[in-house]
């Protein structure tokens, strides 16, 4: 490639990479540091093209700002916990939207293919649910109390049970990202059948809305939580098989970076969802108001946390790449 044509077509990117270097303390150490990582590699690629050029001079001062930059800021941080939260992951969400927008759509599907199965085959919640568990609701049904199951268990031991496990398929649905869409897939292909199959095997006992204020007390979080994680495992499976600009090691080791980090952000979600299930669920003859007031806060949060704030961030990021690109 000639240099006046690695010059053009790499110029707004490092326009922006400097405004990322002005503005660094509104920026997370982690993308300065893929920054850094960018900057090296065509570094790297004028100095073995165009050594001595003023365009290898100007990747080398740029890439020492950078590692300047990215050295002084860890020497400064004491408040990474709260940034962590504040900052890091929306920021990663808002680099990771295709993949939370795919990871619903495909949870949304499976729950759907669930239903239209239920609906075609009433047996089909004995296969997807279990038999013991479709004669206990069943008798649960008869007895007049549909939603007993949440009240057979302690409180505490119900707790870290269900949240252990949750965060156990959280897990080992991102690690199976490693087999690509498929690994992934095939957990939330369970977990999507599994909820449709739920919904619709209510829905044929005229339960549907009072199973639905009684599970979505938990299932609110639960659910989103799961399918986040969906996310975490499309991103990691992305990574190695589209590295885009970056080295398939670098893209992969960054994939699993971002991956982790997406799940500790789901740890506190879970942990709430254990909670209501285990200590509110169990009160499935909560007033109206109490019930829709948990359910329509969780979700908001979920949106506001994962969704509307790291739209923002990108929106923000590509009005400033517009303004740099212009001037």
């Amino acid at each position: 490639m000639r240099e006046v044509t690695f010059l053009r077509k790499n110029a707004d990117k490092w326009k922006l990479y400097e405004h990322a270097l002005r503005t660094h303390k509104t920026q997370s150490a982690d993308y300065l540091a893929d920054l850094y990582i960018e900057l090296n590699n065509d570094l790297a690629y004028a100095q073995s093209c165009y050594p001595g050029s003023k365009t290898t001079m100007y990747l080398n001062d740029l890439s020492i700002e950078a590692h300047n930059t990215i050295y002084k800021n860890q020497k400064e941080e004491r408040t990474r916990l709260i940034t962590f939260w504040t900052q890091e992951v929306p920021e990663i969400f808002s680099y990771r939207l295709k993949e939370l927008t795919a990871a619903f759509i495909v949870f949304f599907l499976f729950c759907l293919i669930g239903m239209i199965s239920q609906q075609n085959d009433a047996s089909f919640a004995r296969y997807i649910l279990g038999d013991a568990y479709v004669n206990m609701t069943l008798n649960n049904i008869e007895e007049g109390d549909p939603m007993a199951v949440y009240k057979s268990h302690t409180q505490l031991n119900m707790f870290f049970a269900i949240t252990f496990n949750n965060i156990r398929v959280s897990f080992i649905n991102f690690i199976l990202g490693i087999f690509t869409v498929f690994g992934t897939g095939y957990v939330m292909l369970r977990n999507g059948v599994m909820v449709g199959t739920f919904i619709t095997f209510f829905d044929g006992y005229d339960l549907l809305s009072e199973a639905m204020l009684v599970i979505f007390i938990h299932g609110a979080l639960e659910l989103c939580a799961i399918t986040i994680s969906g996310a975490a495992g499309f991103v990691l499976g992305n990574s190695y098989v589209f590295p885009g600009t970056f080295k398939r090691s670098t893209s992969f080791k960054k994939g699993v970076k971002d991956g982790i980090k997406m799940l500790i952000s789901l740890v506190p979600v879970f942990i709430a969802a254990g909670a209501l299930e285990s200590f509110v669920t169990r009160y499935t003859e909560m007033p109206l108001y109490l019930s829709l007031f948990i359910i329509i806060g969780s979700f908001m949060f979920i949106i506001g946390y994962y969704i509307v704030l790291p739209v923002r961030i990108y929106l923000k990021r590509k009005h400033v790449h517009a303004i740099i690109q212009s001037s």
